[in-house]
């Protein structure tokens, strides 16, 4: 008898330790992980010319990867849930979020946030000193994004300036840095790319929440400027991105010049499907397909990049 309530004991704790891990990974958002981390293999690609990184180099860049994803997400992506909760009861959209539902108090995803913080710290001092010290600055703005009284969030143009950099320039250079702590050879113009292709993806997932973040009283660009110049903003974002991988690959810079008559085919393909996918009423479905559409010139751009094609 003792051992049979020993055993449904030691059940019920796993189940319970299960559900917690749960709920940890659903505030840290692991279909996030992906978008700091394709940018991060990007900076790779940059600073090796090969698609597939020499062994030796896997461990470091192996550890990185867990740093750009699962940590810092969590850390980022839990501070903002603690101080968005009154927001977020007035979402629709975060109607599945752990602390509405208390499953994760407003203290346990402050604790949340504390913990990942010093684990992508702890955790990056392996990959290296500059790496290191672009994980910090991550995070700094991750918690100057959500904490009052900075809360860039609520600072139209900040909210939108702290994603965009943090995914188009910080991820490629974090994962060059994880090469190579020498930034002086970093193609920058590929900075300002990512970071308008992220501008121009960002902005549209702002409509998403106008209504709940006006409810709040959040000045976040969308409710400052409005659904028809936000969108605008982030079309205009879209076809520079394109119109800057033409120039580059007609120059020949970074772009390998092979890859111009390719970049001339897609530019309209891209630029038509933001506006038809996306358009001033934007569904996250919409912003995810034009994402993927994107990959198609990313994926043969690492190909001739790295001398594959």
């Amino acid at each position: 008898m003792t051992t049979v309530v020993g055993r449904n004991s030691a059940s019920r704790d796993g189940l319970r330790t299960a559900g917690r891990v749960r709920d940890v990974l659903a505030v840290g958002r692991p279909a996030f992980w992906v978008v700091s981390v394709v940018p991060y293999y990007v900076g790779i690609l940059l600073a090796t010319h090969r698609l597939v990184p020499a062994v030796q180099d896997w461990p470091r860049l192996l550890v990185g990867a867990v740093v750009m994803g699962p940590l810092l997400w969590l850390a980022v992506l839990a501070i903002n849930d603690a101080y968005d909760l009154p927001g977020d009861l007035l979402n629709p959209r975060k109607s599945k979020s752990p602390l509405l539902d208390g499953r994760v108090s407003v203290g346990g995803a402050k604790r949340i946030a504390l913990v990942a913080g010093i684990a992508s710290l702890a955790t990056g001092v392996y990959v290296g000193e500059v790496f290191i010290l672009g994980v910090l600055l991550a995070l700094v703005l991750g918690w100057a994004y959500s904490v009052p009284p900075v809360r860039l969030k609520t600072r139209a143009g900040f909210d939108v300036a702290v994603n965009s950099l943090a995914l188009g320039a910080f991820g490629p250079l974090a994962g060059w840095a994880a090469v190579t702590p020498d930034l002086g050879g970093f193609p920058w113009l590929m900075a300002l790319q990512g970071t308008l292709v992220a501008v121009g993806l960002y902005l549209p997932t702002t409509l998403a929440d106008l209504e709940a973040d006006r409810a709040a009283g959040y000045q976040t660009i969308a409710v400052r400027l409005g659904a028809a110049t936000t969108y605008r903003l982030g079309f205009a974002a879209w076809i520079a991105a394109a119109g800057l991988s033409v120039v580059l690959a007609a120059l020949g810079t970074v772009i390998p010049r092979s890859m111009l008559a390719l970049e001339i085919v897609m530019v309209p393909v891209l630029v038509a499907a933001y506006r038809r996918l996306i358009g001033p009423g934007q569904t996250f479905k919409g912003v995810i397909v034009v994402a993927s559409l994107f990959l198609c010139p990313c994926g043969a751009f690492a190909l001739t990049y790295t001398g594959t094609l």
